[in-house]
């Protein structure tokens, strides 16, 4: 072999090896990015959700640092590495600050919240179980999963049509407390399960969140459950990919048939577009968003053969009632409006602003409940 070509061989080695180098730094930037969806923990605050710090706690009042999420109008939970609390509205007349916003501190669920504490703004109001934090009779069940028992709480009620209340992203069975209290006064039972990779549950095969794909046949499981227990009929009240879930089970069940209705609050209904807005929130650059996508579907195998996003909108044949808003950085509220326009006889779109991912109600729940009302009251 001559000198000239060595060198030739060896610039080709180089160079492979440089694209190779390249390639699998893209592949593992890609898995990385993806993870801000696939592996968000139960319970624990998305990407998209500012750490806000404590400046001030006093007798029904709490200062945070001043945040678009600091100002954001309603009551939510707050929650640190050792405390939740409960935060009101901003309080109207409170000394000005360019720092900080002061708001009412309705109560510390558990911990103390002190000075320099770090925090975030969650969606429920409550923790524990339903008898302990709402005073509601309850009982604490096991529903029977292809992976595992589904531990569930069923709060009963006088009515044969039942809800079946799923969380999302970023929280865990205890965002469905919320409501039921609410459903509860009028009389309906309420089962809120618990669903693969939850606290207490079977883990997931690949221990990924795969966004609702195979999560919804544990949401299809306390359907069956329902059914068998007594439901004449359901209503499936999901949040975020629980809202997934749900379109996903009034489609595909074979007890489908018995559900009377759908409530999706902040519907995941891309869920290119939700692992986009996650991964960016983590400060992924924007030309390695393809790549999480990409890596999303290699790892999950999300949708399988079918039209990326698609999450069986073409079937709703039940009255639904979707909650959403403009502000929802998370899912974005876009595909809601498509959704409700392509069924305007089956589906209705209360729209809701100046609210976070999966917090419709925490805005405003008196309106909230309202529409709730109206729309629950013929399915009764």
């Amino acid at each position: 072999m001559t000198l000239e070509s060595v060198r030739t061989v060896r610039a080709t080695a180089a160079a492979v090896t440089a694209v190779l180098g390249a390639g699998a730094a893209a592949v593992a930037a890609g898995r990385f990015a993806s993870d801000a969806a696939l592996r968000t923990p139960p319970g624990g605050p998305l990407p998209t959700e500012p750490r806000l710090t404590v400046h001030a706690t006093a007798a029904g009042r709490i200062s945070l640092t001043r945040d678009f999420a600091a100002l954001r109008p309603g009551t939510y939970g707050l929650a640190g590495d050792a405390f939740h609390a409960v935060v009101g509205p901003v309080l109207a007349g409170a000394p000005e600050s360019a720092d900080t916003v002061a708001r009412r501190l309705e109560r510390v669920t558990y911990g103390t919240v002190e000075p320099g504490d770090r925090a975030w703004l969650v969606p429920n109001l409550y923790t524990g179980e339903p008898g302990t934090a709402l005073g509601l009779d309850s009982t604490a069940l096991d529903i029977p999963g292809e992976l595992g028992p589904l531990p569930a709480w069923f709060v009963p009620g006088a009515r044969d049509t039942w809800v079946i209340a799923v969380h999302g992203l970023g929280a865990t069975r205890e965002h469905t407390m919320n409501l039921m209290a609410y459903l509860h006064r009028h009389g309906i039972p309420v089962l809120a399960p618990a669903y693969r990779g939850d606290p207490g549950a079977p883990r997931s095969p690949d221990g990924l969140n795969h966004l609702g794909e195979t999560e919804w046949r544990d949401l299809d499981a306390a359907l069956h459950h329902a059914v068998d227990s007594g439901a004449r009929q359901v209503i499936l009240y999901g949040w975020s990919t629980g809202a997934a879930m749900a379109l996903r089970a009034a489609a595909r069940s074979e007890v489908r048939a018995r559900v009377a209705g759908l409530i999706l609050d902040s519907p995941v209904l891309n869920w290119e577009a939700t692992l986009r807005a996650l991964a960016a929130a983590r400060r992924t650059p924007a030309p390695l968003l393809p790549l999480a996508v990409r890596a999303a579907q290699g790892r999950t195998g999300l949708y399988g053969d079918r039209r990326p996003g698609a999450a069986h909108t073409n079937r709703i044949t039940v009255p639904t009632q979707i909650f959403h808003g403009p502000d929802d950085t998370v899912a974005p509220w876009r595909f809601s409006r498509r959704l409700a326009a392509a069924h305007p006889n089956t589906i209705t779109l209360h729209t809701v602003r100046g609210a976070p991912h999966a917090a419709m109600w925490n805005a405003d729940p008196h309106s909230y409940e309202e529409i709730l009302r109206r729309f629950l009251t013929p399915l009764m």
